[in-house]
């Protein structure tokens, strides 16, 4: 059963139990005949009448009365002993008036619904609508009850068709019939249908000052998603927002924005859901983490990946680091990058995770441990781009005067046709031609002076 009919039955069987004591207690009021003086002797009852309980027939029921609902503190129902008064009394069903039957009936109702006896109580239910001269009240009452009854059983079908007589003779409309018409269709998947019932139901709550849950604001908006009718359900999410201020409401929000491809407003609502506290998972914590960096935020989103590390909700893996680094490097903040890419390398050792490495170590003019971590890249292998690696050590090593290795590091770069290698190849080997310029220049001045 589902949870939407599990709510429904509960709330119903409480219902149902709740006043039977006083719909029995209307039906028992006692009638003249019934009456008697305590110093005189009884008069004789009136004529039969078909909407009256006779003085038999109100004692038995007065009995089963007390018996299902004791009037003295601490005393438990007895609804084995009301079955039997209520069998005893079946016995006689073809001798009693209408109304009598009504009243039998409606007690057979109310204990199998607290023995849980369901098809019972439907028949019963059924058995009631048959009575020939039932009072127009007793018809409502009944039917309200059956297509409930019929709801949490999930025969919706049932249930729309008997509330909906009941709608047509009654001549008032009823929050909990619109509920229930509104939940059976939407078992249905009618949910035109039951999102106008659903309207119904929570605009009869306001005007009577009665306080909407949020399940059914949440009804509604799945409801509206199902169709896609995402300005509908932004509207009633906000609604939630303001409300209740629930986590999920704030997460919903985001994702309808989604929908309705309004990026910077979903990005700002899972923002808020976080700084509130409301951000549960490792998904959620890397979407708004890597979407604040592709929206020039990348400082903010290294903020919220870390404390997700830290909090242990995002797991310190290679594939999270390797989006932390990503980000140091798209942020420019290449010496706080170091560390999360040296704790990458731990973990992965993979060619591109040494490639990051290798990058935020030049970016930092730090050349050696740029080399370094750019030849174990290499080595490595499984690089997306290896000319740019190549072409980026050859960078390194030029400015460690190693200009033999950063040619030959660059033409390795221009054969796997790397962008502005071949420029780089002329550069380095005019750089080794000044160089070597230099050192020979340098070599004679020293010779001249030493002799």
């Amino acid at each position: 059963m589902s949870a939407v009919n599990t709510i429904l039955r509960s709330a119903m069987m409480a219902a149902f139990l709740a006043t039977s004591a006083s719909v029995g207690t209307m039906m028992l009021a006692t009638p003249a005949y019934a009456q008697e003086e305590d110093d005189g002797p009884r008069e004789p009852p009136p004529t039969r009448r078909s909407d009256t309980l006779s003085d038999r027939v109100y004692r038995v029921i007065a009995e089963v009365q007390e018996l299902m609902n004791p009037t003295e503190e601490g005393q438990e129902p007895d609804l084995a002993a009301a079955k039997r008064e209520l069998d005893s009394l079946n016995e006689r069903y073809d001798t009693l008036n209408d109304f009598e039957k009504a009243t039998m009936l409606n007690f057979y109702t109310n204990y199998y619904l607290g023995v849980d006896d369901i098809p019972n109580a439907l028949a019963t239910f059924e058995r009631i609508l048959t009575i020939e001269d039932l009072r127009p009240e007793q018809r409502l009452r009944s039917l309200q009850s059956l297509g409930q009854l019929y709801a949490s059983e999930e025969r919706y079908e049932d249930a729309i068709r008997t509330l909906e007589e009941w709608r047509n003779l009654s001549a008032d409309e009823n929050a909990t019939v619109f509920n229930v018409l509104a939940l059976a269709h939407y078992n249905l998947q009618q949910f035109p249908q039951s999102i106008e019932y659903l309207l119904s139901y929570m605009d009869m709550l306001r005007a009577e000052g009665r306080e909407i849950q949020r399940n059914v604001y949440s009804l509604l908006n799945v409801m509206y998603i199902e169709q896609e009718n995402y300005e509908s359900a932004l509207e009633v999410t906000k609604t939630m927002v303001a409300l209740f201020d629930e986590g999920a409401d704030w997460r919903n929000l985001a994702a309808i924005y989604g929908f309705l491809d309004r990026e910077p407003q979903r990005i700002q609502t899972m923002e808020l859901a976080y700084v509130k506290g409301y951000l549960q998972s490792e998904g959620e914590y890397m979407n708004l983490a890597q979407s604040l960096a592709g929206l020039d935020a990348p400082i903010r989103g290294i903020e919220i990946l870390e404390d997700g590390i830290e909090q242990g909700i995002v797991e310190e893996n290679g594939d999270n680091l390797r989006r932390l680094t990503q980000m140091y490097i798209i942020a420019s903040e290449f010496e706080a990058a170091v560390e999360p890419a040296e704790r990458l390398v731990e973990i992965v050792d993979d060619g591109e995770a040494w490639d990051y490495l290798g990058y935020i170590h030049l970016m930092n003019r730090d050349y050696a441990s740029a080399v370094e971590a750019m030849q174990t890249a290499l080595d490595r292998g499984g690089l997306e781009n290896t000319g740019d690696v190549q072409l980026s050590l050859a960078r390194a090593l030029v400015e460690l005067d190693r200009y033999d290795e950063a040619l030959t590091a660059a033409q390795r770069a221009q054969q796997m046709g790397a962008n502005n290698a071949g420029q780089f190849v002329s550069f380095v080997e005019s750089s080794k031609a000044r160089y070597e310029a230099l050192q020979e220049q340098k070599e004679r001045a020293i010779e001249y002076y030493q002799s």
